[in-house]
Order: C-alpha cells, then structure tokens, then sequence
C-alpha cells in the first residue's frame, strides 16, 4: 500500500522553548515555512503572525501563524471548543484579537470589511424575508439593491440549485436549501476572502455531501482564498488544499497538512484508495496532536 503521507505532505509541530517548531515533514519536498511576521504581505488575501485570544481568565487562542493564499482553499480541524469559531470570528473583525495581527490584503482587520464573505453554522436566514431578499440582505434588500445586484443574487440562487425558490421564505426551506441562501448572500459583493464556520454541520449525510459538491463547484468558478472550519476528516480531505489542525489549551496549529488530489474532486473521489489513506493517516496525525 502506497504511504498516504507522501502523497499527503504533512509538517507536524510540537510544542518546544520558544514557540512551534517544525518537527518533521511527511510528504515530498522541503517543509512548509512558519508564517514571518516581518515578510511583506500586501499581496497576500490572509495572513495571521502572532495571533492570540483571551476571555476573561481564559485563553483560548496562542501564537496563530499562517498565510492563506490567492485561490487556496484551507480547512481547520480541531476539537470541539477548541477556538475554530473564534478563529474565524476575529478573522472576520467580529471579535478583537488579544495579540498578534491580523492581515486582509495587507490590512489590518478592525472591523467587518465588505470584501470578507462569511457563512455561519446555521444560515441566519430573516424569516419574514424571501430568499432573493436574503441574499440581497448586505445591499440593503430589494429596495436598496442596485439592478446588477438584483441580477447578480438571481444568478446567485441559480448557480446554487435554487433558480425556483426567490419568492420562497425560509419556514418553506429545507436545511440544505437554507444554507445554499446562505452561501449565495456570502457571494453577493464577490468577497476575496470566503470565512465557512461548519456550514454543513446541522445536515444530514447526503445533503453535507451534496452541499460540499455545491461549494466546490462555486469556489472552482472563482477560486479564492477560503479557510472553513468543519470536524469531518473526509469533508476537510474533498474540500481543502491544505488542512490546519488547531489543538491544545490554549489551542495552537499543531499540523499542516498539504492535500494533492487532483479537482475537480467528485463523489467517486471518496471511493479512491489515495482519498481513504489520506483520511486515514490525517486520522492518526490528528489523534497524536489532539491527545
């Protein structure tokens, strides 16, 4: 059987004097570089150094140090209350980091920005609003929507399968269908930057797996930098070019994980050997570091 790490290519970290080293590297090539606080990154989409977060007599979030880049899709596995959420949450300018900088497109992150799209756990859809006004929510609904905005939200809700549900309200749609709302409104101003916050959590097998298809086929129409929390191994492997395990208390990235599986990835890509022995050996690595 083929070593599913090298086709993997994992850099594993430990904690040692002085912060997060690199432990071992294994997958082909030289091991991925540590973020560096002082290399220029205006052209970057992402790019945390130093990252921490505290309540009140509670760390949650030490030392973060990574870059997303133009048209990378990276997944964040961890435990539960393990700080993903957070992650994204001070990503997003929703929550004041307590150390470190945060970086969109060379930025500082203060506060929500228009090109940053995110999707939350549940699709937060407003119940007395249609779905074509849900979409059309960050430009102010239909009143307030220019007409390349109204055309642009229609296209939206056909591109994610729902060309007939405008006029519908949310009682009248269903968990998968709720969050393709959810995934049009995120795209509605084109954002460079797609935050994912376990979007797919709350479905069924089948509708996680035909929701995973839908972001996908979006995101290849447009690449961009995406980071997107999930606790599914499998779903992180379809998905992701490089997979970040955030671990410990205070939590840390304690693996980086490059995925090298050809796209576009299909629900036959589940069925091949190579995807099952990367799930499988990410499933090791993460029991190690996660401990």
């Amino acid at each position: 059987m083929r070593d599913p790490r090298r086709a993997g290519g994992a850099v594993l970290h430990e904690p040692v004097r002085g912060g997060l080293q690199p432990l071992r590297s294994c997958g082909p090539g030289r091991p991925r570089p540590r973020a560096d606080p002082s290399a220029a990154v205006s052209a970057v989409p992402l790019s945390l150094s130093g990252v921490g977060f505290a309540y009140p007599g509670r760390e949650v979030l030490r030392d973060l140090s990574f870059t997303v880049a133009d048209g990378e899709f990276v997944a964040v596995l961890g435990p539960s209350g393990g700080g993903k959420s957070t992650l994204l949450r001070l990503v997003a300018g929703l929550l004041p980091r307590s150390a470190g900088d945060i970086l969109v497109k060379g930025e500082p992150v203060r506060r929500p920005r228009q090109d940053v799209g995110m999707v939350f756990q549940k699709a937060t859809l407003l119940p007395w609003r249609t779905a074509l006004d849900n979409v059309l929510l960050p430009a102010g609904f239909r009143r307030g929507a220019s007409a390349a905005e109204l055309e642009r939200a229609q296209a939206l809700l056909k591109a994610v399968g729902l060309p007939d549900a405008a006029g519908l309200y949310p009682s009248q749609l269903s968990g998968g269908m709720a969050q393709r709302v959810g995934l049009a409104r995120m795209l509605l101003h084109d954002p460079d930057l797609l935050l994912l916050d376990e979007p797919f959590a709350a479905l069924d097998a089948m509708s996680r797996e035909r929701m995973a298809l839908v972001l996908q086929e979006l995101w290849l129409a447009r690449p961009r930098a995406a980071l997107f929390v999930t606790h599914s191994i499998p779903e992180a492997v379809f998905l992701a070019d490089r997979i970040l395990v955030l671990a410990g208390r205070p939590a840390r990235v304690l693996l980086d994980w490059k995925v090298e599986l050809p796209r576009p990835r299909r629900p036959e890509t589940m069925a091949d050997p190579l995807f099952n022995e990367l799930a499988l050996a990410l499933r090791h690595e993460f029991d190690k570091v996660a401990a």
